[in-house]
């Protein structure tokens, strides 16, 4: 199963095809939509989200709501193209009076785009490498987050950390039925934050950037419940699902650093402090008393949850830049100013969910995978009735 994603961030639309998935999953724009809402909520977004208010539309793969195993196409319209016609325009001249973006944004695609792709005006990069592509590739992770969910998988996100504003360590509680309790005030939260006190922290320190023209970053958490053992493999450097799943979330744009489990602060632990014992507990077979590793062992899923991080750097774009060149005449100058986010750390974490149930989803395929859907779910059923056997017998 594998995906294509096209369109710019003023273009007309953004564009999805996926190609791999079984015939006879149950899809609904609604629940994509759902998905799209949340990506666009949080505290900080910019003027472009009062604007947009995406909406999937299915141009093929899908008849009476269900897929037909050829390549699904879906597609979200950009309602400020109508605004961008004449700049962004597929065909025609150039119009003279046209202003080119010339001064690169630190931190941002601008310059190293240009150069690689002999670009002058840094609209042609600045326009595709723009987190609006997040838009589709939440559509389409949602479509992997719907195959999953049919085998009672859940997803979480949550936010640790903006600048300096952080939920105290401790903080963690990974139980299921906590974890559902907990997802109703993230939900309600405008920075994805059950900690009270966190969020008033984070929302003050957002406000504070906000007024002095500076931008945030931050950390969020993703959490999933309920996957079988077995996903990724051990055998092969590209099957392992923890360097697949990095990959994955570190192609956020934004997002500069990635942990699973315990992640960096295990390295200044001993490993018999680390690692998660391995314990029979009655009836019930073999338990794990933690879950240091985040759910994976050997780039294989262990049946416990999985919980990754991630760090995202503050949006390079800035009320008041930082010093750059202009490409068109050497000459210093301030980076380009364009329209953007004081803070978007908690739509990453939305957006986070969507990439990595979309990496899950093509690991289960992978271990499970048929024509139909009827064939997965008879595939998934035998096997965890064998594994159900085999931790019983431990």
């Amino acid at each position: 199963m594998r995906f294509l994603s096209g369109g710019e961030s003023h273009g007309s639309a953004l564009i999805g095809i996926i190609e791999g998935l079984p015939a006879g999953l149950e899809l609904s724009a609604e629940a994509i939509n759902r998905q799209l809402a949340r990506r666009q909520h949080g505290y900080g977004r910019g003027g472009r989200m009062a604007i947009e208010n995406d909406q999937v539309e299915f141009l093929s793969g899908l008849r009476f709501g269900r897929t037909l195993g050829s390549p699904l196409t879906l597609a979200i319209r950009n309602r400020d193209w109508e605004n961008w016609r004449q700049a962004m325009a597929p065909e025609g001249e150039r119009p003279p009076e046209l202003e080119a973006v010339t001064a690169p944004r630190p931190g941002h695609a601008d310059l190293a785009g240009a150069l690689k792709y002999n670009h002058c005006d840094l609209r042609a990069v600045l326009e595709r490498a723009s987190a609006r592509e997040t838009a589709m590739r939440t559509a389409i992770g949602t479509v992997g987050r719907m195959i999953l969910e049919r085998f009672g998988v859940s997803f979480y996100s949550r936010v640790r950390a903006i600048g300096p504003a952080a939920v105290e360590q401790g903080d963690d509680d990974y139980d299921p039925e906590t974890l559902k309790e907990k997802a109703v005030l993230v939900e309600a939260s405008p920075v994805r934050c059950a900690c009270p006190a966190a969020e008033a922290a984070m929302l003050a320190a957002v406000e504070r950037a906000r007024r002095e023209g500076d931008t945030l970053g931050g950390i969020f958490e993703v959490i999933v419940v309920g996957l079988p053992p077995g996903l990724g493999s051990h055998v092969h450097w590209e099957r392992r699902l923890d360097g697949r799943l990095a990959a994955a979330v570190m192609s956020i744009q934004g997002i500069k650093g990635v942990e699973i489990g315990a992640g960096f602060s295990g390295a200044a632990a001993r490993g018999s402090a680390l690692h998660d014992p391995i314990i029979v507990a009655g009836d019930s077979g073999i338990k794990r008393p933690s879950n240091q590793a985040g759910g994976l062992e050997g780039g294989i899923t262990n049946g416990q949850p999985l919980i990754m991080r991630a760090a995202m750097k503050p949006i390079p774009t800035l009320a008041r830049p930082l010093p750059s060149v202009d490409l068109a005449t050497g000459e210093a100058v301030s980076g380009a100013v364009e329209r953007s986010d004081v803070c978007a750390v908690p739509p990453a974490a939305v957006v986070g969910e969507a990439v990595v149930a979309w990496e899950l989803a093509i690991a289960f395929l992978e271990k499970f995978g048929g024509d139909t859907m009827d064939e997965v779910e008879a595939a998934y059923h035998y096997y965890m009735e064998r594994v159900k056997r085999m931790l019983r017998q431990g």
